[in-house]
């Protein structure tokens, strides 16, 4: 795991065994972000490398200074950022990280979370926070999820509030219960349709991401191929998410993609597609005394039930 040194700004590479205490960013990428490749040539002694190419002329450079200043305040030496602690021209490190991403945020001391387009200094800031761009995000809703602790802060890195602090807005905002933002409710008693729900509205630039950035929530792994369509990177979630879980309201979608003479079978092509179904619980207590215990495994057939 690579993270940034708060002072120096260097990039350090750690073994899983020797990680340090860390602090985390989470945010919406921009124009001009700082790449892991530029974070290398900053450093470089070579006096062939241009002025032109320091990261310090990148915009994104900003969010690396800011969010350094706060984990060093906050008494952290090292903070991870995805723009630059991860080689994304390595195919295979990037399939690794994306799979390690929530344990990533999972164990970060804390979570700044910056949101561009909200000011804190407008009169109905609960208003720009609705709108933010940062709430419509499919990498950003495990951002919220995953951390201990998430703290919020504006475009001019002035702190809005804590996660739970803010509970109540963006149990709204996200339709995520209260209880799971402050931490009282595991996220896994929530029900697979539930947390699926929660990504119904959301995007993310590359389709296939869409699938993938809901792993962690889920708690499956598995390996990451661009190209595939978004369609098929979101069936093997659910086929994934099937081998460890017997929760059958993974079949409890509403279709909204209904082409001509093309079958729809038991499992979502969408997160979209369980927008209605976030109050969707499996049977518990007495029923189950009646009823037999529910079985369904994915076959080389397809899906047995």
């Amino acid at each position: 795991m690579r993270l940034i040194n708060t002072t120096t700004l260097q990039v350090v590479e750690f073994l899983s065994i020797d990680v340090p205490p860390y602090a985390i960013l989470s945010h919406t990428w921009g124009n001009e972000e700082v790449t892991f490749r530029d974070m290398m040539l900053r450093f470089t002694e070579d006096p062939a490398v241009e002025a032109s190419t320091r990261i310090e002329r990148k915009a994104g450079f900003i969010k690396i200074q800011k969010s350094c200043e706060l984990a060093k305040r906050d008494g952290f030496e090292y903070i991870w950022n995805d723009t630059c602690c991860i080689d994304k021209e390595s195919s295979a490190e990037l399939s690794e990280a994306i799979n390690s991403m929530y344990r990533h945020y999972g164990g970060s001391g804390v979570c700044y979370a910056y949101l561009v387009d909200v000011s804190r200094d407008e009169m109905a800031v609960s208003v720009s926070l609705c709108k933010s761009r940062w709430f419509t995000r499919g990498w950003t809703l495990q951002e919220l999820l995953a951390p201990s602790n998430v703290i919020f802060y504006d475009k001019d890195w002035l702190e809005i509030g804590t996660r739970n602090s803010l509970a109540d807005l963006i149990s709204v905002i996200t339709r995520i219960p209260t209880s799971v933002l402050k931490g009282d409710q595991d996220l896994k008693s929530c029900g697979i349709a539930q947390r699926m729900s929660w990504a119904a509205e959301r995007r993310t630039t590359r389709a296939e991401d869409l699938a993938y950035c809901l792993m962690g929530i889920f708690g499956v792994g598995m390996p990451t191929l661009y190209g595939e369509g978004a369609i098929r990177a979101f069936i093997r979630l659910q086929e994934e998410i099937i081998k460890y879980s017997d929760d059958t309201t993974i079949f409890a979608w509403r279709a909204n993609t209904s082409p001509k003479n093309q079958a729809r079978g038991l499992l979502a092509w969408s997160p979209s597609e369980f927008i209605d179904s976030g109050k969707i619980t499996a049977v518990q207590g007495l029923a189950t005394y009646f009823l037999p215990s529910s079985n369904h495994i994915v076959t080389n057939r397809g899906l047995r039930i």
